[in-house]
């Protein structure tokens, strides 16, 4: 008898939503090649604008409506380290004291994943059918690499990418500058550091940047293109669900 097929809630997250779904169709697409059954439950922002300018009345009732859709779900998966490591390190933080709460924000917690490293920890995917024929160099994003992790997990995976050759840029796991609301507070320390990544970026040679977070990947194509390097920007599950189609800031 078959065993039953792992029910995923997959956050799609904001800015996938609004400016690259073709991010969550990648995703949706590498979860139901893994094996599971994938929904899209009600979902708003997770709340991580909120939580970081300190607004955490905002981010609380924020995070109970997110845990209450995603109740049912065996697994909760985000194609985004900044979006997972909120919910995964940062909800218990908001119910700490409370007894209703705090048990259920653990649960979803538990229960909540990084897509790629949900795809290679979790599931034990080793490889996926897919080609590019591109040498890339990948970013490690703040919040995948420090609150869960991330870093050998798409890099083995990308390893078995038709075509694909990858080339290490000198301080992939500095920060880009994003940042989220970094970004808009404090511009000037953030195009200071994004410039010094597009000089790592266009050192390797590599005509492809692969991330994991979305807003890391806009904030270094705004600067490559900006300076004039013909470097196309992708997030690694388009990459790895072979979905074709303009880089990121492309028309």
């Amino acid at each position: 008898m078959a065993e039953p097929r792992a029910r995923v809630g997959l956050f799609v997250t904001c800015l996938v939503d609004l400016v690259r779904p073709s991010i969550g169709f990648a995703a949706a697409k590498l979860l139901e090649d893994a094996g599971c059954t994938v929904e899209v439950p009600r979902q708003t922002c997770c709340g991580q604008p909120a939580f970081n300018s300190g607004d955490r009345a905002t981010a609380r009732a924020i995070a109970e409506q997110v845990i209450d859709a995603c109740a049912s779900y065996d697994y909760v998966v985000a194609p985004s380290g900044s979006c997972a490591g909120m919910l995964k390190q940062h909800y218990p933080e908001l119910f700490h004291g409370d007894p209703n709460w705090l048990p259920r924000a653990d649960a979803f917690a538990a229960k909540t994943w990084e897509l790629v490293s949900f795809l290679v920890d979790v599931l034990g995917v080793t490889r996926v059918d897919a080609s590019l024929e591109a040498t890339a160099t990948y970013h490690d994003s703040c919040s995948g690499l420090r609150e869960l992790g991330v870093r050998v997990q798409p890099r083995r995976l990308l390893g078995t990418v038709r075509g694909l050759t990858l080339t290490e840029m000198r301080d992939a796991d500095v920060c880009c500058g994003f940042g989220g609301t970094f970004c808009v507070k404090y511009p000037d320390i953030s195009n200071t550091i994004v410039s010094k990544k597009a000089e790592h970026i266009a050192a390797t040679g590599a005509d492809t940047l692969l991330a994991g977070d979305l807003g890391c990947l806009m904030n270094m194509a705004g600067r490559l293109q900006r300076l004039g390097k013909p470097v196309k920007a992708r997030h690694v599950a388009e990459v790895l669900a072979g979905v074709d189609g303009p880089a990121i800031g492309e028309r």
